[in-house]
């Protein structure tokens, strides 16, 4: 019987608003759904993801943890990808110029877990991170 996935939710704070509007619908192509002048919803790879305003603090501590010799930045959200869909969409962010915090590359090579990850941010410090495995059945082996 074939595993049904439902769609998640997920609120993140922006502070600008329209930077994030543009950044979500154009650089990585999600559909815009309903909005306000201080929210909008996003079809964020069949999820919805909805980026509200908040005005921005002073100072915020950026924090990481070492994964496979990186500096992941935490906190962080993405999508699982396919495969051959998650190396066309990172040739596709490289075209756009995004400034990545870890390129594109292949963490526990060879390994159990074997996968493609990068990371970068939107425009209000939101980390985020795209992921696809060589074999999706090692999701979440041990």
């Amino acid at each position: 019987m074939k595993e049904i996935i439902s769609p998640f939710h997920l609120a993140i704070p922006v502070h600008n608003l329209n930077a994030c509007r543009t950044f979500y619908r154009d650089v990585l192509e999600c559909e815009e759904g309903r909005s306000s002048e201080y929210w909008v919803d996003f079809n964020f790879f069949g999820h919805q993801l909805v980026i509200h305003y908040k005005s921005k603090e002073d100072s915020k501590e950026l924090h990481t943890n070492a994964v496979d010799g990186k500096d992941v930045p935490v906190p962080h959200f993405g999508v699982v990808l396919a495969w051959d869909i998650f190396h066309t969409f990172a040739d596709k962010l490289k075209s756009k110029n995004i400034e990545f915090v870890i390129e594109p590359y292949i963490r526990f090579e060879g390994l159990v877990g074997e996968q493609a990850t990068m990371f970068f941010y939107d425009p209000s410090g939101n980390a985020l991170e795209f992921k696809a495995f060589k074999d999706i059945g090692q999701l979440f082996a041990k």
